[in-house]
């Protein structure tokens, strides 16, 4: 695990350039660094020692040296393409996975992507014909992003790093506030920051004589098979699993695991005894807190367990440090819990294995129960359901079943936009400045739904593992866990995992019965019954209850009234929201938390605030 960055172009400077645009993410790779420059380009790399502890410092060439190659991620079956390369005639010079890119490039060029089995981000330069090649692995596991900056192209594997390119011009992308106030995360390939993009994943980039082309290489087809039977189903995601879990520990050091109440960590943790897990909580209620119920499990099979309760002011201390290194606003609140694991986890090991993409590849979510939900509603007749809807709109007041009317008017594609929904348009329109762009999320989410058929559920998925997890669960994973200078690795989201996953019928995703039904009988057979049973609890953050508190309500407050929030909002319309939550008229604690996020967010990024912890301001 690595972080890598570059820039073409004849600059002055260009090893000064290089060295700190490199170190600005040293978290990512603290154990060496290595650079590679010529008259048309400078490359640099931080290294996170995992294989060949030894020999496998970037960058790597090719026999003649004519290919660079710098890359950040793990390949899982290195060691079966290396015999392929041999016996080709390739030479190698060391032990480790990266040398498979710059071979494996060299004799099949794009078509290497295809039979590839890991997480990837990296870049290959032709010192022959100056040509630029970018690739990202087929979930987004590992980051890539790129920009043109003049006569220079630069590419990173965090926006900060370019940001230490002098000629990098840092203007706000205006457009992404309300794409990221619908979403609570920067979805789709642009980004806050005007001019750079990410590169998608699944798809790979050219970049030759000052153009950038991108291409699409792999995309996660679900082709449910009906005649599948749950004991067919449970047999080969067991078989399935076993070998993915086999792959992702292949390590030269220690790996560990994160362990949640839920039921995809507790599966991967049955493959760890006598070794490590890690979990945190807050408090003592269980709805916050899973560590008793992780110790309980890391007794029954045998395992090392460390874990850690978050304080609170531990918790708003460290916003800061957590949005500076997600590069852009992110108002998943978990993913500042997943710092706190993911800083413990790395005092003990290197790498750890979790559970993200279950969810999305077996149907793990509750809203995807929705469907069977509405579906005697949706026999009514359109013109009834729409009828009603308007009519229940118009009420001044909530009651139980309202936005199951409103919703049941409304065709998949209106309702869901994905895992994560905040504002609506008439919300927007509210709280946003005049003048802020604003745009309907399906704009961008019905080019997903154009790419997919089938029953909504497996529709849902689709747009999930697109949308949704690639811009907020994998990011916040990669920043996180990097940011503790941790290899984070996620069994789940392997493409042998997914074959599986794809044919899986929706009865045996998501029934009556629960949810991930099928990987959930598949769990059962390492795990106690109850545990594969568990419904699904996400990672609970007590924001809710910490916006009602007067020190942090303040704390808020204080944000919602500044200068800063002024530039972007009507500062009477969210300290509403803040005042309404507060004395309990209703539950605004996930839109509070977005709007705060982008404010602290932008205030790092754009007004200087240190980002360091314990600068956080609390009012008194």
């Amino acid at each position: 695990m690595c972080g890598l960055c570059g820039f073409t172009g004849q600059i002055a400077r260009k090893d000064d350039i290089i060295k700190s645009m490199t170190d600005v993410i040293t978290h990512r790779g603290p154990d060496s660094s290595g650079v590679y420059t010529d008259g048309s380009i400078a490359m640099g790399f931080r290294r996170l020692s995992i294989i060949d502890l030894d020999g496998g410092s970037q960058p790597i060439y090719n026999e003649d040296k004519s290919l660079v190659l710098m890359f950040n991620g793990e390949i899982y079956n290195y060691r079966q393409l290396r015999e392929i390369l041999i016996a080709k005639g390739h030479k190698f010079t060391t032990e480790t996975d990266s040398e498979v890119l710059v071979h494996g490039f060299e004799e099949w060029h794009e078509d290497l992507l295809s039979k590839l089995r890991g997480m990837f981000a990296f870049a290959v330069w032709n010192k022959n014909d100056k040509s630029l090649f970018l690739a990202r692995d087929f979930f987004g596991i590992k980051p890539m992003y790129y920009t043109q900056q003049g006569g220079s192209f630069l590419f990173a594997s965090e926006i900060k790093s370019m940001l230490q390119f002098p000629g990098f011009k840092k203007e706000l992308n205006l457009g992404m506030l309300d794409n990221y106030i619908s979403f609570e995360y920067p979805a789709g390939e642009d980004t806050f920051f005007e001019g750079v993009k990410s590169l998608m994943p699944a798809h790979y980039l050219w970049y030759r004589n000052g153009e950038t082309e991108t291409r699409r290489y792999w995309e996660p087809k679900f082709e449910p098979d009906e005649s599948m039977t749950e004991e067919d189903a449970v047999s080969e995601i067991s078989k399935v699993f076993d070998d993915s879990v086999a792959a992702h520990k292949i390590s030269d050091v220690e790996v560990g695991c994160f362990l949640s109440s839920g039921v995809d960590s507790s599966y991967v943790s049955t493959y760890f005894p006598g070794q490590k897990t890690f979990t945190v909580g807050f408090g003592t209620d269980e709805k916050y807190n899973e560590i008793g119920y992780a110790k309980k499990l890391s007794e029954k099979i045998g395992l090392e367990h460390h874990y850690k309760v978050i304080t609170p002011d531990e918790y708003w201390g460290n916003i800061r440090k957590v949005q500076y290194h997600m590069d852009q606003p992110l108002a998943d609140a978990s993913c500042i819990a997943l710092y706190f694991v993911s800083q413990i986890a790395s005092k003990y090991v290197k790498v750890v294995l979790s559970g993200e993409g279950a969810d999305e590849l077996f149907g793990g979510y509750n809203i995807y129960h929705e469907p069977d939900d509405l579906a005697g509603w949706q026999k009514l007749p359109l013109c009834v359901r729409r009828g009603l809807s308007s009519f229940v709109k118009k009420l001044p007041f909530s009651f139980k079943g309202k936005n199951f009317i409103i919703r049941g008017a409304l065709p998949l594609e209106e309702r869901f936009i994905g895992n994560c929904s905040m504002f609506t348009m008439d919300e927007k329109r509210r709280i946003l400045k005049s003048g802020i762009p604003v745009r309907r999320p399906q704009e961008l989410t019905k080019k997903y739904y154009a790419r997919v058929e089938g029953d909504p559920v497996t529709r849902m998925q689709y747009l999930d593992i697109n949308v949704w997890m690639a811009g907020d669960i994998l990011l916040k994973a990669d920043r996180m866990s990097m940011a503790n200078s941790l290899e984070l690795r996620v069994p789940f989201l392997d493409r042998k995992v997914f074959d599986v996953a794809a044919r899986i019928p929706k009865k045996l995703k998501v029934n009556r019965e629960n949810t991930k039904y099928a990987m959930r009988r598949a769990a059962a057979k390492r795990l106690p019954e109850l545990t594969a049973q568990k419904k699904k609890l996400g990672f609970p953050v007590p924001i809710r209850v910490w916006l009602r508190e007067d020190r942090y309500y303040d704390m808020v407050k204080k944000s919602f009234n500044s200068a800063t929030a002024a530039k972007f909002f009507n500062t009477g319309a969210i300290t509403q929201l803040l005042d309404d939550h507060k004395n309990g008229r209703r539950d605004n604690s996930r839109k509070i938390w977005t709007v705060f996020i982008f404010l602290v967010w932008y205030d790092i990024y754009f007004n200087g605030v240190s980002h360091e912890p314990g600068d956080m301001p609390v009012v008194e």
